[in-house]
């Protein structure tokens, strides 16, 4: 027995494994070790090779999924091949066609893990045959937890870019969120939304806990991205919070519970995708909201609002650079 081979072997099968069952089964873990660096080493590369092209990065999402499935099915195919190398006269030739190659042994493992069992080639003795049966159950291990995987993904896929639809339904920035609730004399039908996102914005909190693969996939358009819209919305927050009188603010449980729902979206990110903004971003503006007859605090005051809001401001521009977008304000749109 050759058991460099065997010790090789186990360690892959034990990393593979554990990389499987760390990203697809363990909620609070997020990706396993080597999940988690291919889909950071994936994403760079695709920002270096196509920044600014929205188009080339949406392959971010199906391309990770592709690398990472393929990465778990050929560690666990090496790491079996190398187990049955490690010792000699382990599989039996049924054909009789000569000695067993190591391209035979790389079939047999193939057609072992993928249950095809064509039979060809079988293990020799007892001991071995219990091995067979562990690879084939691996094999069967991964198919499931690979399929129950990726249709929970493109689940969570979808249920991100609902929240991004129902955000910029409303406004392309936060001014015009705020100034088109605006009925007159105070804000109206904003209750309501404001609960939809908060419970929206929730669910795609826990998605991107259990499912980091979530924040690679990019939309090439700039209205279905949660991460822009994520921005859009808690500026109108800040714009409704700090910038109006007290008087005419819209229900203040409501938007606390929303402005916390942003800030608990942010933590999850920070916790793995995001880093702070060397700078913050272009302050929120009054004078649309004065032009359109709504009541607002002095400049001054809503300055001194924004200063203690600098470090979330802050991690809010880091999500967007995260994301390679520009930041969503009425000068540039």
């Amino acid at each position: 027995m050759t058991l460099v081979y065997l010790a090789l072997g186990v360690l892959i099968l034990v990393g593979a494994i554990g990389d499987v069952l760390w990203t697809t089964l363990w909620i609070e873990g997020g990706a396993g070790p080597l999940t988690s660096r291919l889909m950071v080493w994936t994403w760079r590369t695709l920002r270096r090779i196509g920044a600014g092209n929205s188009r080339l990065l949406s392959l971010s999402g199906p391309l990770l999924f592709v690398l990472t499935l393929t990465t778990w099915i050929v560690l666990l195919w090496a790491g079996w091949t190398l187990v049955f190398a490690s010792a000699e006269n382990v599989l039996v030739d049924t054909l009789d066609r000569g000695p067993v190659s190591w391209t035979d042994r790389l079939y047999f493992t193939g057609y072992t893990i993928f249950t095809l069992g064509i039979g060809d080639f079988a293990p020799r003795t007892g001991r071995w045959q219990v091995v067979t049966i562990l690879a084939t159950g691996s094999g069967m291990l991964l198919v499931t937890l690979s399929v129950t995987y990726t249709l929970s993904v493109l689940d969570a896929v979808t249920q991100k870019r609902a929240f991004a639809n129902s955000v910029s339904g409303f406004g392309a920035h936060g001014e015009e969120i705020v100034r088109t609730s605006w009925a007159g004399e105070e804000f109206r039908g904003l209750e309501l939304p404001l609960n939809t996102f908060t419970t929206q914005l929730a669910t795609l909190t826990e998605n991107h806990k259990a499912y980091p693969i979530l924040h690679y996939f990019h939309s090439a358009q700039r209205n279905r991205s949660p991460v822009v819209e994520t921005v859009v919305l808690d500026e109108a927050l800040t714009l409704l919070r700090f910038g109006i009188p007290n008087r005419h603010r819209p229900n203040e449980i409501i938007v606390r519970n929303a402005r916390t729902g942003v800030e608990n979206y942010l933590e999850t990110l920070y916790e793995g995708f995001v880093e702070p903004a060397d700078s913050p971003p272009p302050p929120p503006d009054l004078r649309p909201l004065r032009e359109a007859g709504i009541p607002t605090v002095s400049d001054e005051e809503f300055e001194t609002a924004l200063d203690e809001l600098e470090a979330r401001r802050r991690l809010l521009y880091g999500l967007i650079e995260s994301d390679a977008r520009e930041w969503p304000s009425r000068r540039t749109d």
